[in-house]
């Protein structure tokens, strides 16, 4: 039987800490699926198509992952794509009680999709979108943190004019 696995996310952007989560799911899973969420209220950085860009550049040496852009119940598209697993990163405790009732909610709506918590290497533990998106805001140093494509991007974008939307870093 064929597993897939949806990894589902803002990704904004996407860190050596998802990548870590990424690695470790396929060492599991017949094929896995990063799944870029829009997440308009979270006001991310990058647009979703940049997200999407930028996490599709991460991964584009590995056959048995895709990725795609939603903006819709996780479990939803879970369906359409014919998930039956979803994939969550653990980094501390701090994440658990939140991460814990996401996986109560999605199984109290599709209790035939299953949860899966990975944690990622302790060098990447600290990692987060969050604390990237601030060092980049201070042109500070995030080679160490982002995968080599993502980092080649944002370079790319520290040069160039995009609209208000879409900020130049």
């Amino acid at each position: 039987m064929h597993k897939i696995a949806l990894y589902p996310g803002t990704f904004d952007p996407i860190t050596n800490g998802h990548f870590d989560i990424i690695e470790r799911a396929l060492k599991l899973f017949d094929e896995v699926i990063i799944a870029v969420a829009e997440s308009r209220d979270k006001r991310p950085m990058f647009t979703l198509d940049q997200r999407v860009e930028m996490t599709n550049l991460s991964v584009e040496n590995f056959e048995r992952v895709r990725v795609v852009g939603f903006d819709n119940l996780t479990v939803e598209l879970a369906h359409t794509l014919g998930a039956t697993v979803l994939i969550r990163g653990l980094r501390a405790v701090s994440d658990f009680e939140f991460e814990l009732q996401l996986g109560y909610l999605n199984n109290s709506l599709d209790p035939t999709i299953e949860t899966v918590y990975l944690m990622p290497k302790l060098k990447h533990a600290f990692i987060s979108s969050s604390i990237v998106r601030n060092l980049l805001k201070f042109n500070g140093k995030t080679e160490h943190l982002l995968p080599l494509p993502v980092q080649k991007v944002i370079w790319d974008m520290k040069s160039c004019t995009l609209p208000e939307a879409a900020p130049c870093i």
